[in-house]
């Protein structure tokens, strides 16, 4: 229910200011284009940043768009750690935030 208000707010932001949220979108999607690093790295980089930058949004965005870019469990957490390392105490409590979506979209098999 919580990832379902973000993609709604994110809906609203949408209408409110459509040229600037299709800059983002265009922004978004050339920055996380397959390149010299893969979308699965782009996707666990930009999580690693969500959590230091404590953005829920980003967090839940990020995990699924990793498992979608072919991420695995171990990796995402992986990916965590190295958040910790880089966010302090503050990323300890997002990066939680983190394995709880992580378990929680985690593709079944």
């Amino acid at each position: 229910a919580e990832f379902e208000t973000v993609k709604s707010q994110y809906r609203e932001m949408r209408e409110a200011a459509p040229t600037v949220m299709q800059a983002f979108g265009k922004l978004h999607h050339v920055a996380m284009a397959p390149g010299t690093l893969d979308s699965k790295t782009k996707e666990l980089i930009a999580l690693g940043i969500g959590i230091a930058m404590r953005c829920e949004g980003c967090i839940m965005s990020h995990v699924t768009g990793a498992y979608k870019a072919g991420a695995t469990r171990a990796e995402i957490e992986e990916g965590i750690g190295v958040s910790v390392l880089m966010g302090g105490g503050p990323a300890t409590v997002y990066g939680g935030k983190a394995m709880d979506v992580a378990r929680q979209f985690e593709p079944k098999a």
